[in-house]
């Protein structure tokens, strides 16, 4: 009797207990934000120390801005916004000040911004007076009734909107005039199409806020030398900006042209909810089949599991990560994890 009793206590305590593996499971973070600042040829030999200074500190800026307003409890949406303005108006990345010139010599700037709650969203192209193009993409998503405007109808709603103007000289600095001019001197292969250095300094942030909500911005100056009032895949909802409760927010950057025929932001999203991928497996599947296609970059996303991942197919790229009760952390080579 005694036996028994011991064999079935034993027993009921196996059935109850939790196995190893589920006690180590980490906890879903309350908040994430993710968050890049260009893909492309980064490679430490090639890289100043002042130059890679400058561009980690204004990565942990834009996190601390994100994490400033998702700390308190604030929207994805929020956090998004904050993170990329400060990339705006950093002149180390290729979007607002410091975005790259066309091959007239002006700078044109896309940006797209996403919901994932409701999936509304908004993005310009080819905007020249607006100091904050990924302000005025969510102002386009919020108080208007379309998605998308580019070139003088943008300049106009963003007036009329009462965002704020500065002269197109405010965006100018004198290192991307240099890459157009060495890009010009350059031309006559097939490179003179692209980015001279190959860093798609395209700037973006995906986040998860604690009321399970995700978002997902992204701002760009384009490539250098671009022509014919050339739109890349940055202001392309599906292609360089995603977001879906469903799924996660995502965030492009690199070779545009491949970006969008890939349809890479909403393949990703895709994936996650229809296959039931990881967002890792997703965003490397999808990387996978842009570099096939011969295209480069890279991508960063999060989603309502609280996991975060980037993926990108060149030797580095500008990014960075927070999540509730961890520490900033950002990267830029491929051997930094």
């Amino acid at each position: 009797m005694r036996l028994t009793l011991t064999l079935a206590i034993a027993g009921a305590f196996a059935m109850t207990a939790p196995s190893p593996s589920h006690a180590q499971t980490p906890a879903k973070p309350q908040w994430t934000l993710v968050i890049h600042g260009g893909a492309g040829v980064l490679e430490r030999e090639n890289m100043t120390a002042e130059r890679e200074k400058a561009a980690r500190d204004g990565l942990d800026r834009a996190l601390a801005a994100g994490e400033a307003i998702l700390a308190k409890g604030g929207s994805a949406l929020d956090a998004v916004q904050a993170a990329v303005t400060v990339l705006e108006e950093d002149p180390h990345f290729n979007a607002g000040r410091g975005a790259v010139f066309t091959y007239e010599g002006t700078n044109e700037l896309d940006a797209s911004i996403m919901d994932g709650r409701t999936r509304a969203a908004g993005a310009v192209a080819g905007v020249t007076h607006t100091k904050s193009p990924i302000a005025l993409a969510r102002r386009v998503m919020e108080d208007s009734p379309h998605v998308f405007l580019a070139g003088e109808g943008a300049n106009i709603f963003s007036r009329e909107k009462g965002l704020e103007q500065v002269d197109p000289s405010w965006f100018a600095t004198p290192e991307r005039r240099e890459q157009l001019e060495r890009m010009k001197a350059n031309q006559g292969g097939s490179a003179s199409w692209f980015d001279v250095d190959m860093k798609y300094g395209t700037v973006g942030a995906a986040a998860l806020d604690a009321n399970g909500h995700v978002a997902a911005a992204t701002s760009t100056g384009g490539v250098t030398g671009k022509r014919w009032s050339r739109i890349g895949d940055s202001p392309i909802i599906g292609a360089g900006t995603y977001a879906d409760d469903r799924a996660c927010a995502v965030s492009a950057t690199g070779a545009g042209e491949y970006f969008i025929r890939a349809g890479v932001t909403h393949e990703i999203c895709a994936r996650v909810r229809m296959k039931g991928e990881t967002l890792q497996a997703a965003a490397d599947a999808v990387m996978a089949e842009v570099k096939e296609m011969g295209g480069t970059g890279g991508v960063i996303l999060t989603g309502p599991t609280g996991e975060m991942a980037w993926s990108y197919n060149t030797s580095g790229m500008y990014r960075g990560k927070v999540s509730a009760g961890g520490k900033r952390m950002t990267a830029i080579y491929g051997d930094e994890e």
